[in-house]
């Protein structure tokens, strides 16, 4: 057996001791709520019958561990105690200025202890959240507000500049804004808008509202990147926020001890799911940045003593490319919660920074439904789904639904059952019917399975090109790019061709110091892929439009098309 079959058997067993240890937790906890039998009923179906909010959750951990430090951010700590209680001024603070039951409340905000107090807070009288994007500006800020329906607006001092020109065409109850962030100094804040400042007044009271929620409401409407169209709201209502699975998944993973540190943006469930949620389920720390910052980040690692982090998108890749330091080792961190590693960055990375990377597979519009490897799959691979699936559960399909070879890339779709496993588009029935039919969640990612049946991710549905009447996957083509040196970022995507088919464009960002001409990325990529696969054309920018979730918005860079500063290869043969 080799050494790295003994360690994927030797994590696999360690694994499924913890996953017992997990659920024997979650069932003892469940005995305490009071839910153990309805929810055993769902086990069956692996589903969460009766969910809980986040400040539920928050408020049993504010009372098992009330003296535990919960939250750091820069030169702040809160305990468990003091988040639940802050928490509590903002839910008496907000019903004092007309919320309640079934209203919403956006939050347009960056990182910030306050953007949780009123996550939080709000919960606790049975209003819907909508997090937004301090990106947007214009008639897409204004959009998602009206789209949403919410009442009220919270928002950075910092923020007033993107929302003062469609203030007037957009109708609230009610706008608050964060006057408390070192960032909102200078700031003028008109005398319309209400400080959040007042919500911790001396006199504020931390005694809990009796509103409460009507389970069937709605708690969170998280709305997707709109990487590839218009932004899609995923709603989670009271009665499945998801909470309770992803207690069962923290304590699998975490300890008590352990610090989770996050530069992501909490508008995205990355930080609020699987950072927030599943500290709170473990009852261990968080450490949060206003955001992410690649020169940065080690020094906030350490100072922090952070023993996990997540990462998303490029971030990897942009980590590796700074410049090595001799103490680049020298942390804390066990391992790393990582979306779409390269895999060939993934042993130089766990060598380099001294620690073990974790795939993982999720959407906040993915039913819940998740596939890991913990160390137990092939480097690259983003392992099995869990729980298991049985045979049928989890499929991989061609465009007509048949379901495709090993090895083959397949549409990953999941079977689901009942209402609990339909994903509900907010005022978008006809969104929602296409995610789930005919009894199956269609993810929308190209997936490929190997002979041991471990999964790869090879691309989005809608990010796949066809050239020379072959089907190219953007993925496939930017991982090959990224494998040169001099290459920090980039975007693949199709452009419009002379002919029936799509010409290939890649956008380029290149690391600080370094240069490359076109024609040596053309030759370095022809012994990495396809004939057919090779862009013919190859734009250097110096920053591309990203989401929060730092994944590129190509929608964007292919209204931009074929620029003058584009090189083109066909022009340029020889």
């Amino acid at each position: 057996m080799s050494n790295n079959a003994f360690s994927a058997r030797t994590q696999t067993a360690r694994l499924l001791l913890r996953t017992v240890r997990s659920i024997a937790i979650f069932l003892k906890e469940e005995a305490r709520r009071g839910t153990l039998m309805t929810n055993l009923k769902g086990f069956s179906a692996k589903d969460i019958v009766e969910d809980m909010s986040w400040s539920d959750l928050l408020e049993e951990r504010a009372c098992m561990v009330p003296y535990k430090t919960f939250l750091m951010y820069k030169n702040e700590r809160f305990t468990y105690a003091q988040m639940d209680a802050n928490a509590n001024r903002m839910a008496n603070f907000l019903l004092s200025k007309g919320g309640g039951k079934g209203l919403g409340l956006a939050i347009f905000m960056k990182n910030s202890p306050r953007f949780l107090d009123i996550f939080f807070g709000a919960q606790k009288i049975g209003m819907y959240l909508v997090p937004l994007n301090p990106e947007l500006k214009g008639d897409n800020l204004k959009y998602v507000i009206e789209h949403s329906d919410v009442s009220f607006l919270a928002l950075d001092a910092e923020l007033l500049d993107g929302f003062t020109p469609i203030a007037s065409s957009v109708k609230l109850k009610g706008v608050f804004v964060d006057d408390i962030e070192e960032e909102s100094r200078g700031f003028s804040i008109p005398s319309s808008i209400i400080r959040l400042s007042e919500a911790y007044a001396p006199r504020a009271s931390t005694v809990k509202p009796k509103t409460g929620y009507n389970k069937q409401d709605m708690c969170l409407i998280m709305y997707t990147s709109g990487t590839s169209g218009r932004r899609k709201g995923v709603v989670y209502r009271y009665y499945n926020t998801t909470v309770k699975k992803l207690c069962i998944m923290s304590n699998v993973i975490l300890n008590s001890d352990d610090v989770c540190y996050t530069p992501l943006a909490l508008i995205h469930g990355n930080a609020l799911f699987l950072t927030i949620t599943t500290a709170m389920a473990a009852k261990a720390s968080v450490a949060l940045s206003r955001k992410f910052s690649a020169s940065k980040f080690w020094e906030e690692v350490r100072t922090y003593n952070a023993t996990t982090f997540n990462t998303l998108g490029s971030m990897i890749p942009i980590l590796m490319k700074q410049p090595p330091k001799p103490n680049d080792a020298d942390n804390k961190v066990r391992y790393v919660l990582s979306a779409a590693c390269p895999a060939e960055m993934w042993g130089p990375f766990e060598k380099r920074f001294g620690l073990k990377i974790y795939e993982g597979y999720g959407a906040v519009d993915g039913g819940g439904k998740a596939i890991m490897n913990f160390g137990t799959a092939p480097a690259g691979s983003l392992g099995k789904p869990i729980p298991p699936a049985k045979p049928g559960e989890m499929r991989l399909v061609d465009a007509q639904g048949k379901d495709v070879p090993t090895g083959i890339p397949g549409e990953l779709i999941f079977k689901v059952s009942g209402s609990k496993g339909r994903v509900e588009y907010y005022k978008n029935e006809e969104a929602s019917n296409e995610k789930v039919h005919d009894g199956f969640l269609y993810t929308g990612d190209l997936v490929r399975m190997d002979e041991q049946g471990y999964l790869y991710f090879v691309g989005r549905n809608t990010e796949s090109m066809r050239r020379g009447g072959e089907n190219v996957s953007a993925y496939e083509v930017e991982h090959a790019i990224m494998e040169h040196p001099a290459v920090e970022e980039v975007a693949v995507y199709a452009v419009p061709s002379e002919l029936a088919e799509d010409e290939i464009m890649a956008s380029i960002k290149l690391v600080q110091g370094q240069s490359v001409r076109p024609q040596e990325l053309i030759a370095f990529m022809q012994d990495k892929l396809e004939r057919f696969a090779v862009p013919r054309y190859i734009r250097f920018v110096n920053e591309f439009p990203m989401t929060n979730t730092h994944r590129i918005i190509k929608k964007e860079l292919e209204k931009i098309g074929v620029t003058e500063d584009t090189f083109d290869a066909q022009k340029n043969k020889g």
